[in-house]
């Protein structure tokens, strides 16, 4: 999680506006990460490479206190961008969260320019529902509805 926090190009679109800290930033996520799941019951999970056993990014559901929705987000570490990671842990995500959280509605923040994050969200189904601005910066809302079964 360390080097993956550090690094500028990967943590210029997440919406917290803290930059890159080292290993106090690092700590920081994970305890959120882990606190996240004892307030909501759902949370983030670390990415981790089957081939080598390396963690390689986080994925999951975020929702604090005031946020528009439960937000599926993944950060995935630059070495490891075009491969697909972000998009199987992303869809291996919101499986788990339609059998396990009760929520009719799935969104993921995206800023404008994050073209390779709207690309996930649209594979993974989610479509542009609006535009937004959250801690001042531009935001698109991407969503899902959960499926129905017939």
């Amino acid at each position: 999680m360390l080097e993956i926090h550090k690094d500028p190009e990967v943590i210029k679109y997440i919406l917290h506006g803290a930059p890159p800290g080292g290993i106090t930033h690092a700590w920081r996520v994970i305890a959120m990460m882990i606190g996240h799941w004892h307030l909501r019951g759902y949370g983030q999970w670390a990415v981790v490479e089957k081939a080598n056993a390396q963690v390689i990014g986080r994925v999951g559901l975020w929702n604090p206190e005031g946020w528009p929705g439960i937000e599926l987000g993944w950060i995935i570490g630059r070495t490891r961008w075009g491969n697909g990671f972000a998009t199987e842990a992303a869809l291996a995500a919101l499986n788990w969260a339609w059998e396990n959280v009760r929520t009719d509605h799935i969104i993921s923040i995206i800023q404008p320019d994050n073209i390779a994050s709207i690309r996930v969200a649209e594979k993974i189904g989610e479509c542009f529902e609006r535009n937004d601005v959250m801690d001042g910066t531009n935001v698109q809302i991407y969503g899902i509805r959960r499926p129905t079964t017939a």
